[in-house]
């Protein structure tokens, strides 16, 4: 018997979903916001018991759909496992059959296998890298992004039992996903015309000559920043750009932008800006030029040593004798809104008892 805390559906749509039948995926990633901006600035740290606590309550949100069975991903810190140790649970969960290194491939390989798997929908925990690899494994399904990571705009501040719900609607397909959807951009990166990588929201080149901590926090390292999005409420790159152009996910356009480190331009050549780069941190950035940046136009860039970030984290470097080029996509996963969805299945009555 379903637990009485869990919402039911009017008998006619119960019908239509087990028709329908589907299920739900799960990535977790428990090394979210634990990188070194936390030390360096005033950056949150979300810790595992409060991932295992949102984990617990996207399952009853997804239970609370109809939907019986929720696959996860193997991780270092078993927070789907514990997630799902609750007798008023009335679903299953598998972890999938793959081998966990407990590194960034474990989460694209996983979204790889969900993707086979015909998973209906996904609901993700971590930050603008974890969104990343899982957009490397899989730009099909739709996720719901839970933001448990440092620095997020990709991700969204969703409470857990909402993010359950509105993944399970779309798993069931009781609303027409392009009506509460947004397919995400994403900058294309080539070395020499050969496709190298992804980014969800930035990329970032560095004058730093070694990948280090990964994490960017550091702007006088950094030459170019190419953005997908640019929200005056993000922290970090984004939030630079925002104050340039505002640009959203729904905009065919992102941005570029180039910063002035040079202490010896002069101050008429460069644009001043005053924004959050860190958490806790809002700081004067000086910016050489900008210029918005169009779907599909692809940027070459001059032939010199760079250190890559993407999303946030540095990837991989290019020497002088190979040639990086940028272009901005939008054929990355779509992205659910978990608003739209809610308010679209309460005007066809789906909670109605």
């Amino acid at each position: 018997m379903i637990p009485s805390i869990i919402i039911c559906l009017t008998t006619s749509y119960t019908r239509r979903l087990y028709l329908h039948m589907n299920s739900v995926g799960i990535i977790a990633n428990p090394s979210a916001s634990k990188d070194i901006r936390r030390i360096v600035s005033q950056g949150r740290v979300v810790p595992d018991w409060e991932k295992v606590n949102i984990i617990r309550r996207a399952l009853f949100g997804i239970a609370s759909t109809g939907i019986r069975k929720v696959i996860t991903m193997p991780d270092s810190a078993g927070l789907c496992l514990r997630a799902s140790d609750d007798p008023n649970l009335s679903l299953t969960v598998e972890t999938l059959d793959m081998p966990a290194y407990y590194v960034e491939g474990d989460t694209t390989r996983a979204a790889e296998l969900m993707q086979k798997s015909n998973i209906g929908s996904l609901v993700t925990l971590g930050g603008d890298g974890t969104n990343r690899a899982v957009a490397k494994g899989s730009s099909a399904i739709p996720i719901v992004p839970i933001s448990t990571g440092t620095n997020n705009v990709f991700p969204s501040l969703t409470e857990g039992t909402l993010a359950g719900i509105a993944a399970g609607l779309v798993a069931q397909n009781i609303i027409d996903l392009p009506l509460v959807s947004t397919v995400s951009k994403v900058l294309k990166i080539d070395v020499d015309d050969n496709f190298k990588d992804i980014a969800l929201i930035d990329v970032a080149l560095s004058k730093e000559r070694f990948l280090a901590s990964r994490a960017i926090w550091d702007l006088s390292t950094l030459y170019d920043v190419f953005l997908t999005r640019a929200e005056p409420s993000s922290i970090g790159l984004s939030s630079i750009g925002a104050r340039l152009q505002p640009i959203s996910q729904q905009d065919n356009h992102g941005i570029r932008y180039s910063l002035s480190n040079d202490d010896t331009e002069p101050k008429c050549n460069t644009i001043r800006v005053m924004a959050p780069i860190a958490p806790g941190m809002v700081s004067q950035v000086n910016i050489l030029n900008w210029q918005t940046i169009g779907l599909g136009i692809r940027a070459i860039l001059p032939k010199k040593p760079y250190t890559v970030a993407l999303d946030g984290e540095r990837s991989f470097t290019v020497t002088s004798d190979e040639e990086l080029s940028i272009t901005l996509e939008r054929n990355g996963p779509p992205v659910i809104d978990v608003d739209e969805i809610l308010q679209a299945a309460a005007k066809i009555g789906a909670f109605t008892l």
